[in-house]
């Protein structure tokens, strides 16, 4: 099979194509034909620092998938041979991630796409969904409680929105101006200036500071203005350790960790299915450009995700 590899961590010149071996499905896996897999800024950070001793490269990018059923392993069940499904993929194993012409994964990890999307579009939704879903699950807030979300017309961001709504959430996100109906599209309530000044817009929307923050555009520290005493941030990339202010507490998201989350997929994909999440597509491109679609997605302003097309 072809699969889009990193042959060694570096700048955008060690990504390339390679004929790969790939194994058959095993019990309670799938094995999916590729049709569409989506770049997410995870591939950029696999690209740049590799995956470390323990999985020698070359490593396979990729943690969304969408294509038809190849085959099945033993014991599963709910899908058959040609169905069209959406899968969450961990790049961080032998056989590598989702940007590959075959790939076998647990059949925990694979639902249904949505009704009316395209495999491209579906591609887009597994990780980022999830992402989203975990970390409203981590905030905690009940209905009637204030979330702000950094980064408002991000691809992330626009799942993490209408889930929100969905809890029952007041939703304050931040937008540029040319973005704010597209933002107010995914169900916030209060669209503030992104920028600099966004912890003060916060407080005008809310006097005492939101709840929690769910922060997708990696503001940090910065944002601590925006929060209330005792709120929580969700925080995607990590955290240095060190102890926030004000009794504020960061709630990290390791995605990995909930990839087998079924029911979870099943909900993201009801949700699309009835249009409230917008799967939105950036571009398309061949894997013999994955280096250009790595390149679009790190100059940041994408309004939707890159889809690597076999």
């Amino acid at each position: 099979m072809r699969a889009v590899v990193i042959t060694e961590p570096g700048g955008l010149e060690v990504l390339g194509v390679a004929d790969l071996p790939v194994r058959d499905a095993g019990p309670g896996e799938i094995r999916i034909a590729v049709k569409a897999a989506a770049v997410n800024p995870t591939d950029i950070g696999l690209r740049e620092r590799g995956a470390g001793d323990d999985l020698p490269p070359p490593w396979v990018p990729g943690m969304d998938a969408a294509g038809s059923v190849e085959s099945v392993g033993d014991g599963v069940g709910g899908v058959s041979v040609g169905d069209e499904v959406m899968a969450a993929v961990s790049p961080r194993r032998p056989e590598g991630g989702a940007q590959a012409e075959l790939v076998v994964v647990p059949a925990a990890s694979v639902v249904p796409i949505p009704r009316g999307a395209t495999l491209q579009q579906a591609s887009t939704l597994p990780m980022n969904g999830l992402t989203a879903r975990l970390g409203l699950q981590l905030l905690g807030l009940e209905a009637g409680q204030t979330l702000a979300v950094s980064g408002g017309a991000g691809l992330l961001a626009s799942y993490a929105i209408p889930l929100a709504k969905v809890r029952g959430l007041r939703v304050i996100a931040d937008a540029k101006p040319a973005d704010q109906k597209l933002v107010r599209s995914f169900g916030a309530d209060v669209i503030v200036p992104r920028g600099e000044g966004f912890p003060a817009a916060v407080r005008e929307a809310a006097a005492d500071g939101v709840d929690a923050l769910f922060d997708t555009a990696l503001l940090g520290r910065a944002a601590f203005p925006a929060l209330r005493d005792g709120g929580a941030m969700a925080v995607v990339r990590g955290w240095d350790g060190s102890t926030p202010e004000r009794g504020i507490e960061i709630r990290q998201i390791w995605v990995f960790s909930v990839l087998e989350r079924t029911d979870w997929l099943q909900g993201l994909r009801e949700l699309a299915s009835d249009g409230r999440l917008s799967l939105r597509v950036a571009g398309e491109y061949p894997p013999e450009r994955a280096a250009e679609a790595q390149r679009v997605m790190a100059a940041g302003g994408l309004r939707g995700r890159a889809v690597i097309v076999f």
